[in-house]
């Protein structure tokens, strides 16, 4: 199968922190894709701003250092070459007035042509950056911000940031950016519903027995414990990553794929959750904090030792039971959970369809296990619908469990752009379909901030769990309640 390619028009990017982890690791390397397919149109110029002293040819060579890390199968030195001829570095301290000027020598002139501010640095200069921008005349009608997330630390601060971004900034060109939605099967997720007549008319708490939603990494917190340390699994994951999932999952079908007919039904959703709070948090949610344990390498330390503080109560796992008071929701739970230093890195939403009513079938056929759906994020995204199927041979009625299975990469055998890569593109497109509304991003705080509250009311560490585990026993206990088993244990 062919990839369709669609130009974009000329456009810059100016990249805020482009010295940092995020653009040498993702931002850099999905530019450079997107450059190798001929998805650009000339001049496009791309600018990393750092206050580190480097000039472009200093700059150019740590991209290239990049590239061959992050993306090493297209890095061959002459397509490098060719992608470096649009890398510009401009040195700037986004806390002081100087340097703007500079910034806006990089620019062109033409007010029509798309100018892009990408703000991979903490949330806290997101606004600042925008107001220098303002002042320094660098905003044109063409002119669009991107942030990342986390949108604040709470639903003032987000509220605080939104303002001061709007600003400066309408809010069809501010694109707040979350990775997951921009990965193949999350799109996937909304053509399997909406694009066949199979499963929507199924699609709802009388066929769907629960759902869950998992985001598992088996990675510490590396490099970001001071970051870390100040977000938890809760603001980190929960609050963006897992509430997008979750709204995808369940929202009702779109007027269209018009952007903010998507966004309209995802807020629905989140206006729809049973809120969590002092009342109830006991019993729906479970924070954990990993021990030393197995890794990947074999054995790491506990998540207090890779931070330095014995007497720390971050969490680094957490799981919820969510409930969605709606007419096509109620009575059906959805489990979600998130965590580091557990068995594996796996991104993965599970609809598990009721039981059949009766069974025809005598116990010597096996047992009849639930009809479920794995849709996979990472790694290796792809579909599975499990089925009970007939063992083939001639003794007698076995029945089996197994997959229908649907590998994006051997289904369609190109290429799937990373989420950045196709999320960067919409940004230039002004796409803004798979990006967060502030009213998405506050309301997802409205709903969030009374958990961390009674977290914080009862006073209770996180629970313990051993690295290479799948979180505390309590998580496990908070599904087997009511009668159910996380999807790895039924496997």
């Amino acid at each position: 199968m062919v990839s369709r390619i669609r130009k974009v028009p000329a456009f810059d990017l100016a990249v805020f922190g482009g010295t940092g982890d995020l653009a040498h690791r993702k931002l850099f390397p999905a530019l450079f894709h997107r450059f190798l397919d001929a998805q650009f149109s000339q001049p496009t110029k791309l600018i990393g701003v750092s206050r580190r002293p480097l000039d472009h040819a200093a700059y150019r060579v740590s991209i290239a250092h990049a590239l061959k890390e992050f993306a090493p199968a297209a890095a061959r030195d002459e397509a490098i070459k060719s992608f470096l001829e649009l890398i510009h570095f401009v040195r700037l301290d986004i806390d002081s007035e100087a340097g703007w000027d500079l910034l806006g020598n990089e620019f062109d002139d033409d007010p029509s042509r798309v100018r892009a501010f990408y703000l991979a640095t903490d949330p806290d200069h997101f606004g600042p950056i925008a107001k220098r921008l303002a002042a320094h005349s660098l905003v044109t009608p063409a002119s669009r911000i991107i942030v990342e997330k986390p949108i604040g630390r709470d639903g003032v601060s987000a509220a605080f940031i939104n303002n001061a971004i709007g600003a400066v900034f309408p809010e069809k060109r501010i694109f707040r950016i979350d990775h997951y939605l921009g990965k193949e099967t999350v799109q996937n997720l909304m053509a399997l519903r909406f694009a066949n007549a199979l499963f929507e008319p199924l699609w709802n708490s009388a066929h769907i027995d629960h759902v869950e939603i998992t985001v598992a990494e088996s990675i510490g917190v590396e490099g970001r414990a001071s970051y870390y340390e100040n977000a938890g699994a809760l603001r980190d994951m929960v609050q963006n990553h897992l509430l997008q999932l979750l709204c995808l999952v369940a929202m009702e079908p779109p007027a269209s794929l018009d952007a903010d007919s998507v966004r309209d039904e995802k807020l629905k959703v989140l206006k729809s959750l049973v809120p969590i709070d002092s009342s109830n948090a006991a019993a729906l949610t479970v924070r954990g904090q990993y021990r030393a344990g197995a890794g990947e390498g074999g054995a790491v330390p506990g998540y207090a030792e890779e931070v330095g503080d014995e007497h720390t109560k971050t969490e680094t796992f957490v799981a919820l039971k969510v409930e969605i008071a709606n007419w096509r929701w109620a009575g059906t739970p959805l489990y979600l959970r998130t965590g580091k230093r557990l068995p594996q890195r796996v991104s993965e939403v599970i609809v598990a369809f009721r039981e059949v009513p009766h069974s025809i079938f005598t116990a010597e056929s096996g047992k009849i296990s639930r009809t479920r759906l794995a849709i996979r994020l990472q790694p290796d995204e792809g579909i599975k619908l499990w089925l009970m199927l007939k063992e083939p041979g001639a003794g007698g009625m076995r029945l089996q469990h197994v997959p229908l299975d649907m590998s994006f990469a051997k289904t369609f055998s190109i290429y799937a752009p990373e989420a950045y890569e196709r999320l960067l593109m919409d940004v230039i497109r002004g796409n803004a379909t798979l990006f967060m509304r502030r009213d998405e991003v506050e309301a997802a705080w409205r709903w969030i901030d009374p958990i961390r509250e009674a977290w914080n009311q009862a006073e209770e560490p996180p629970r313990p769990y051993l690295a290479g585990t799948w979180g505390p026993a309590a998580a496990i206990a908070l599904v087997e309640r009511d009668g159910r088993s996380w999807s790895e244990e039924t496997d």
